[in-house]
């Protein structure tokens, strides 16, 4: 053999040798910054617990967005409404925070959590009645439980939000994402809800919080708010599902009054959250633009929204307040559609 066909031989050789170092050396880097890529550890539904953005969220580059979007739930007024510094980020119209509804930055049970969210769009949505993406569905809040503007897509704001609901929906266990899902059922009461009894379970269980005037509480004029508006100028506007009694009462089920009921163990009644939903939605409140327009098919309506028009000949007032059995067994009877809220 000729000496440059041997140099040849070798050269290729430990060519081949640094190619399979740089392989694995590659290998060990994925592994490294994905570790539970080929684990076999299968984690037991009841032992798994939702993420807590507090602690879990990784402090490096791959993570900068889902924390910035985690602070833009908690902080919603600060970094995209009225208190933005930059006006032209300022999406939300009220001071509320995302987690005024999404409770404990959406991973709490009943109040319709983001964990799992992300897997289940797109989604049809009888209010657009279409398929709609997640980032609609976020401009949909930002519209109505905001009282502002939708964000652009490709905003970093958007971004974000759908980086985080991504991050908190990683890895949940089919048998657990209908927990987190949306709120909890009511059983809905045939009778047409009591407000001077909504009064009174206002005053027993929410006063301390939400005050007598319905307006929060909120020590600093700069700061987001301790316990949010439930009316008045600084709330969700009568566009906003939670101004529909039905949802509402779904919420206040669930985790009203704050820290005292579960999903699985709540403290108010079906009836109670049911009269304190109505007494809250009947005060005055922003009013959102061309509410005519949603729900395309007004047969897709829910019961309890409480603007029209609608197909049917129920008044306006047992729209808003009940009962709602009748409304229900009329579209059931008529287009075989089961409503329940």
């Amino acid at each position: 053999m000729k000496l440059d066909e041997l140099l040849g031989l070798i050269t290729k050789f430990i060519g081949g040798i640094l190619t399979f170092t740089v392989l694995i050396f590659l290998f060990l880097v994925f592994l490294w910054t994905n570790p539970t890529v080929f684990s076999n550890k299968s984690v037991n539904p009841e032992d798994w617990q939702p993420k807590n953005p507090l602690t879990d969220i990784p402090d490096d580059q791959k993570h900068k967005l889902v924390k910035y979007g985690y602070q833009l739930v908690v902080e919603s007024s600060k970094y995209m409404g009225p208190m933005a510094e930059n006006p032209k980020v300022r999406y939300a119209g009220n001071n509320l925070s995302c987690q005024n509804c999404h409770l404990k930055a959406g991973t709490t049970r009943g109040s319709a959590s983001f964990v799992g969210v992300s897997n289940r769009f797109p989604q049809f949505r009888g209010r657009e009645n279409k398929q709609g993406n997640l980032a609609e569905r976020i401009n949909g809040c930002m519209e109505r439980s905001m009282n502002g503007k939708a964000m652009p897509v490709e905003s970093t704001q958007m971004k974000a939000i759908i980086a985080y609901m991504d991050w908190l929906s990683e890895g949940v266990p089919p048998e657990k994402e209908a927990e987190y899902k949306g709120f909890v059922k009511v059983e809905i009461p045939d009778i047409k809800a009591d407000l001077v009894k909504g009064k009174e379970i206002y005053t027993l269980q929410c006063i301390r919080c939400h005050m007598e005037d319905g307006q929060g509480m909120r020590p600093d004029p700069k700061a987001k708010h301790l316990y949010p508006p439930l009316w008045g100028t600084d709330t969700y506007n009568h566009g906003a599902g939670m101004h529909r009694v039905l949802t509402a009462a779904q919420f206040i089920k669930a985790s009203m009054p704050f820290e005292e009921s579960t999903w699985d163990n709540p403290k108010l009644t079906d009836e109670e959250a049911y009269h304190v939903a109505a007494y809250i939605n009947s005060f005055p409140r922003p009013q959102k633009s061309n509410p005519e327009v949603d729900f395309p098919d007004k047969k897709l309506k829910p019961v309890s929204t409480p603007y029209g028009p609608w197909v049917d000949k129920f008044s306006p007032e047992q729209h808003k307040y009940g009962p709602f059995p009748p409304i229900v067994e009329w579209y059931q009877k008529e287009y075989g559609i089961k409503k329940t809220k």
